[in-house]
């Protein structure tokens, strides 16, 4: 199979209704898309060790990578130190997960006010630590680690750039959402991170909008990670989804086969 992943969240409206679970997902990976997994853990309902070797057992018997384990309500900024020290507790549970389930790649976010520009000095300090005592455990088992681009702070191309270089572990690395930057180097950022990509996912305006000029950044910068498909709509999601796997498949195909687009 393609390098290609599907994002689990693509399918959180089927999810909502009670029409998927994770077992669900993975036979649609295998048997309905022909791509590899790409886990959001709000389709895992316990981080408990029997229910996790379940899970493993039907990554494998599917013969699927997982490309990515994508962790919500672990992210390390959080007004609330409550909150902030259940994260910790929780992130450290799912790099468990990330060991059982043989993650590749794992995503835990920065934090920080969803519209906030930028990292307090105390706030950014805080992420540097945190983020390599993640990433030593990464490097232990396998896997990588990091933030993905998708709200406050770390949306600011310099931002995440600086974070790369501070944290400086060769188990950090970002899950780049494809141009989903904000401020006024937004329309670079995906080149700032470059040479740190360890995941990618593909929402449905860049797919239908600059797919082959994205793919092909990141290809001639030496990816060799997976393309991960993920939806948002929550609405006719088998569909939609397999629209955008036949395009980032398309793309694939016409290296493979040395087509100009």
């Amino acid at each position: 199979m393609a390098r290609i992943s599907i994002a689990s969240y693509a399918f959180y409206g089927l999810l909502r209704e009670g029409k998927m679970d994770v077992f669900g997902y993975l036979e649609s990976c295998r048997y309905r898309y022909g791509v590899q997994a790409d886990i959001w853990n709000g389709m895992l309902p316990s981080t408990d060790e029997d229910y996790l070797h379940k899970v493993r057992d039907a990554l494998d018997e599917r013969e699927l990578a997982l490309a990515n384990l994508c962790v919500d309500s672990a992210h390390v900024l959080d007004a609330d130190p409550e909150k902030a020290g259940s994260n910790h507790r929780n992130a450290l549970a799912h790099l468990r997960a990330a060991e059982i389930l043989g993650a590749r790649t794992v995503r835990i976010d920065a934090g920080g006010a969803f519209e906030a520009r930028e990292f307090t000095e105390e706030q950014f300090d805080l992420l540097v630590e945190r983020y390599r005592e993640y990433c030593q455990w990464a490097y232990e088992h396998g896997f990588k680690i990091g933030p993905e681009n998708h709200w406050g702070p770390e949306r600011v191309p310099a931002n995440m750039k600086r974070l790369i270089e501070a944290v400086d572990h060769p188990a950090f690395g970002v899950l780049l959402h494809i141009g989903g930057w904000h401020g006024p180097d937004a329309e670079h950022g995906d080149e700032y991170v470059l040479p740190w990509v360890m995941h990618t996912h593909i929402d449905w305006g860049i797919t239908t909008r600059c797919l082959a000029e994205k793919m092909t950044l990141l290809r001639e910068a030496g990816y060799e990670g997976y393309w991960g498909v993920e939806h948002h709509s929550g609405k006719n999601e088998y569909t939609e989804v397999a629209i955008q796997v036949a395009r980032v498949r398309d793309v694939t195909e016409h290296w493979r086969q040395g087509l100009a687009f």
